[in-house]
């Protein structure tokens, strides 16, 4: 991998992580569309850390605030949504990652979160916040969350829907969505980095790549946070919907009509 492939999958992931558009979506598309692969599970496990990076920056204020009170009711329900999104994970991790290497989901998943998002964002702007939380609304949000494990469906845009399903504001449903993000990306990241053990070195063709796109995760992703706190302190998610429904048709024709042309695509 050369710096500028893993400078645009840093950018890819830190941006998509958290606008819901897919980021596991976008990946896939450039893997299989431009040739740049992740070739390293170390590339990863750190760019997926740079994404919790900028989590703990943005919303710095409320892991203060769990941390002063790691029995508080926030932490229980983080820690069921993700328990839930866990359960499902691990229990069916081979169909999962079987799904995502063959990519012939792809554009039907980007379908399915198009419609989700369109339809949710139809909704009023609830009342709810994050405090008012039922421990029956974190197991939804969970659950909705496992539905992201497929390739091409948002985490962002399934947890976010899940809580404005369940009447959460917009805002605060953001807010949890994120901070929801920060088990379940360092549950899976644990999951691979017992792949890693033993191997403390790096090469310098390694570990630059690394790095760059570490960083640019973390800068995306803190600007990808702060962009739908604001966008959803005013609008919905619908807007996203059309771009979703654009990628997720034009990936179907590929995958329909043009696969015998472009063999090599999917």
């Amino acid at each position: 991998m050369n710096l500028f492939e893993a400078l645009v999958l840093g950018i890819v992931q830190g941006l998509t992580e958290f606008i819901p558009v897919s980021s596991s979506g976008h990946l896939v598309l450039l893997q299989r569309l431009f040739g740049i692969y992740e070739s390293s599970l170390s590339f990863t496990v750190f760019v997926h850390f740079g994404t919790l990076v900028a989590v703990f920056i943005v919303l710095w204020k409320d892991l203060i605030a769990i941390l002063k009170r790691p029995f508080s009711k926030l932490t229980f329900l983080l820690f069921l949504g993700a328990a839930v999104t866990g359960t499902i994970g691990i229990a069916f991790s081979d169909y999962f990652r079987t799904v995502f290497t063959s990519g012939q989901w792809v554009g039907i998943s980007f379908l399915l979160t198009g419609a989700i998002l369109y339809w949710v964002g139809g909704f009023p702007n609830g009342k709810k916040q994050i405090p008012q939380m039922s421990y029956l609304d974190a197991v939804f949000v969970g659950l909705m969350q496992a539905i992201s494990i497929f390739p091409a469906i948002s985490r962002s845009g399934m947890t976010i829907s899940g809580a404005l399903i369940r009447g959460l504001d917009r805002t605060e449903a953001a807010r949890f969505s994120f901070l929801l993000s920060i088990p379940v990306i360092l549950g899976a990241n644990l999951l691979e980095a017992k792949d890693l053990v033993g191997q403390s070195t790096f090469s310098n063709t390694e570990l630059l790549p690394i790095i760059i796109g570490t960083i640019a995760a973390a800068i995306s992703g803190y600007f990808a946070i702060h962009y739908m706190l604001r966008l959803l302190s005013r609008g919905s998610l619908k807007v996203f919907s059309f771009y979703v429904f654009a990628l997720g048709f034009l990936v179907l024709v590929d995958q329909l009509f043009f696969q015998y042309f472009f063999p090599a695509l999917f």
